[in-house]
């Protein structure tokens, strides 16, 4: 695809996009807000959602990937619908989506493949992968919701995502035939329908630990009630989050940020005492490099290789301290333990507690047990955190075993993160939303 430069287009224009895109969703009800499921897939360890897309609507498998720039899907196989609509060069869509460039396609005109069109890179995340693709729009439609129990499903005429090529699914779990992105971009998930319903750019993911019990995602406000009647909404605690100035996709263009979420800790600590560590590696610089992300495609928390080292002796020594003896380490994990000595509690294994400290001493996010254990054996238990290696790319990145069963809310307006650290201790779990429909 040859490159070209668009032209500024007025923000007056965005806006006026916005409300032609969505117009098929601005009928006589709109929602306060939407709900979809999250499952896990045991194989992988992915995290999965389901939409209905096209004309006529049928269900899309995706991969629910938290910092990922926009929905992609497959376009190479069984794309069939009479509302796809390709976004085309200089138009709004390409401006939205800072699509650079303008193609030609040199075959049959079909979902994917057709000329005067923009294009973007969507990333398969979990293998690093991206390609050109072209940007289209089409029918989405999603469950709305009370906060209690889906209710009726809305959609949105003009869903602005990329096509993707078959290759690029390599790597997903079985059946995925794309990536949801929920990123902070303006044709992320929680902006395209927050701007199609006029809620408040804001969801929250709580993802659950069982692969046969789904988890569950919200865009817009709370209440987010899990059973036995729990608005889980009511007991966050915030912190801020950050932008990383230096994209972190696989392909992007220079000035771009990162869509992913990033938060600012100061400080870790094992059974409230901090370990020591090498500071500076907890900001992020002007190259983009440092800091603290949070991502679903990453099954458990990623330290770079200083970071762990003090993390493991200190986590190992307070194990010690309470008669946690050590066992052979089963890969992925390079620290594991006994579990003749360790105890079963409502928040999981009786372990050494983690604080990752926040803003001030006052504000941590508490990791028990059942967010940093892993049994591998009846017999053994390994501590669910891995090393990243030397120089990498983000210092800490909170993976997918340590958000289970934690609601978090991400306000992008506010920019500001709400996390209510384990449900378990509410007597829920992220798997007890009533999917069950309101009559």
């Amino acid at each position: 695809m040859a490159s070209s430069s668009l032209p500024y287009f007025l923000f007056s224009s965005f806006l006026f996009f916005i409300s032609a895109s969505y117009a098929a969703a601005a009928t006589s009800f709109r929602p306060d807000a939407l709900v979809i499921p999250v499952s896990k897939d045991a194989s992988t360890l992915q995290y999965l959602t389901s939409i209905h897309q096209r004309t006529p609507l049928v269900p899309v498998k995706l991969v629910f990937d938290l910092g990922g720039q926009f929905l992609w899907v497959d376009c190479d196989r069984n794309y069939v619908s009479s509302s796809y609509r390709p976004a085309r060069c200089r138009s709004a869509q390409c401006s939205l989506a800072r699509a650079s460039g303008c193609g030609e396609c040199y075959s049959a005109p079909r979902p994917g493949c057709n000329n005067n069109t923009c294009a973007v890179w969507p990333d398969n995340t979990v293998t690093r992968t991206g390609t050109s693709g072209e940007l289209a729009s089409d029918v989405v439609s999603v469950e709305s919701t009370d906060g209690s129990n889906p209710g009726r499903v809305v959609s949105v005429s003009k869903f602005i995502f990329s096509c993707g090529s078959t290759f690029l699914l390599e790597g997903l779990a079985g059946g995925a035939v794309g990536m949801a992105g929920l990123g902070r971009t303006k044709i992320g998930l929680p902006s395209q329908f927050a701007s199609a319903f006029s809620f408040h750019r804001k969801f929250a993911i709580c993802l659950s630990n069982s692969a046969t019990a789904n988890g569950v995602a919200f865009f817009g406000g709370g209440p987010y009630r899990l059973l036995p009647n729990i608005d889980a909404s009511q007991s966050l605690i915030y912190t801020p989050l950050y932008i990383n100035p230096v994209s972190t996709a696989s392909a992007y263009s220079q000035g771009e940020p990162s869509a992913e979420y990033f938060i600012r800790v100061k400080s870790i600590k094992i059974n409230e005492k901090a370990i020591k560590l090498n500071t500076s590696l907890l900001s992020i610089d002007n190259e983009g490099v440092g800091g603290t992300k949070i991502s679903t495609v990453n099954p458990y928390t990623v330290l770079e290789s200083s970071i762990y080292k003090a993390f493991t002796k200190a986590f190992i020594s307070a194990a010690a301290a309470i008669n946690i003896t050590r066992a052979a380490a089963v890969a992925p994990f390079n620290v594991c333990f006994s579990s003749k000595n360790v105890y079963s509690t409502r928040v999981g294994p009786s372990v050494p507690s983690i604080d990752l400290v926040l803003q001030n001493e006052s504000v941590y996010w508490r990791i028990f047990g059942a967010n940093s254990m892993v049994y591998v054996s009846d017999k053994v238990l390994c501590l669910g955190f891995v090393d990243g290696g030397v120089n990498p790319r983000t210092s800490i990145v909170i993976g997918g075993k340590q958000l289970e069963d934690n609601l978090l809310q991400f306000d992008i307006a506010t920019s500001k993160l709400g996390f209510s650290s384990s449900l378990l201790f509410r007597r829920t779990t992220c798997a007890n939303f009533n999917f069950t429909s309101n009559p």
